[in-house]
């Protein structure tokens, strides 16, 4: 099948309408008249996607850095389609959920697959519980971290799940073991059409091997990152900053970001490794970081969202056998609220200046 991204398959249904390319233009000239935001922005991303340029406007996130216009060419879009349906084994007919806002890349993405593959999607409001007036049942869905921790009662109505936005937490990886839903955690950013790679959250929850999709290939700089060749969605090959072991030309495990590494007294420090361990004694919302030390170069430190007893969280900290004496921070500090983006991400480098540090 050839992607396109000017035709409407023909088995496509949105709230279980079947519409042509005529029928969507027509829906979307009545969503972009809704009050309701989730619907407006659906009517403006059919418009967009209907008319008769070849490319889409897309904007990342901002949880790296200042967020930016990208150009997506509509066939490479629809390119992305196909290798996740392919991948999943998810052909026309299947049903599918969309919960995600369109305004972001992986909202926009399930309605593309919908549109190319022949799916079957019913949009819901993507608030932080998704399925609580839904009873009807789902091949397959695609949520935030927030969401899956919120429709964990539910979520076994949707039977093959992605989830994007942010890692999945080893607690929530715990209690994602007690559902009969396919999760995978996923692995990708704007400039790569969302996932390019994906990981099923089982029995191994320390795993952190992901899979590409197909027609994808891998390689590291010289800086160990992540280097991603993919011809059918990206006419450029993609340097990420994303620090990974290569396992093979499709497989890897993703080991954290290489503008995030702290370097304290010549030891390098992984931010994220260290969060998969603190992860396991520490319930509420944190991240680690560096600040300037005059005796260390950068010392790392704990930053938590609320009120919490520092004393005991150190203590319990030290206590923790799988954390290097490196790996123990050397101040905590305390936030009523971090600064999150506009799609709910953490951003840090702004969460760091409400504190005033440096």
């Amino acid at each position: 099948m050839e992607p396109s991204f000017n035709q409407i398959h023909p088995n496509f249904k949105l709230n279980g309408v079947h519409y042509d390319v005529d029928g969507l233009k027509k829906l979307a000239l009545d969503l972009v008249k809704e009050e309701e935001l989730y619907k407006l922005t659906i009517g403006k991303f059919l418009m967009d996607w209907l008319d008769d340029t070849a490319i889409l406007e897309v904007h990342t996130s901002g949880s790296t850095g200042a967020p930016k216009a990208i150009a997506l060419k509509k066939v490479q879009m629809a390119n992305s389609a196909l290798a996740t349906g392919k991948f999943f084994k998810m052909g026309a007919g299947t049903k599918a959920i969309l919960c995600l806002s369109a305004q972001h890349i992986a909202g926009k993405m399930m309605l593309v697959r919908a549109m190319v593959l022949g799916w079957e999607i019913d949009v819901l409001e993507p608030t932080s519980n998704p399925l609580e007036k839904t009873n009807v049942g789902y091949d397959f869905g695609a949520m935030v971290p927030l969401q899956v921790a919120e429709s964990i009662p539910r979520l076994n109505q949707i039977k093959t799940l992605i989830v994007g936005g942010a890692p999945i937490s080893s607690g929530l990886k715990l209690q994602l073991l007690g559902v009969f839903t396919k999760v995978y955690e996923t692995y990708g950013m704007t400039e790569t059409i969302t996932h390019i790679a994906v990981k099923e959250v089982g029995d191994n929850l320390h795993s952190n091997s992901f899979k590409v999709l197909p027609g994808i290939s891998l390689s590291k700089d010289d800086r160990s990152c992540l280097v991603i060749e993919a011809p059918k969605i990206s006419d450029h090959i993609i340097v990420t900053n994303d620090l990974v072991e290569l396992l093979s030309p499709t497989e890897f495990q993703w080991l954290g970001r290489y503008d995030n590494v702290i370097n304290s007294a010549g030891i390098k420090l992984i931010p994220e490794q260290i969060e998969s361990k603190l992860s396991k004694i520490i319930n509420c919302k944190f991240f680690v970081t560096g600040i300037t030390d005059v005796k260390l170069g950068q010392k790392l430190i704990l930053v938590v969202e609320g009120e919490v007893d520092t004393k005991k969280l150190l203590h319990d900290i030290k206590a923790n056998p799988n954390l290097s004496k490196y790996e123990v921070p050397k101040d905590i500090f305390s936030l009523p609220q971090f600064i999150y983006t506009k799609n709910g991400k953490l951003n840090r480098k702004e969460t760091m200046r409400v504190l005033k540090l440096e």
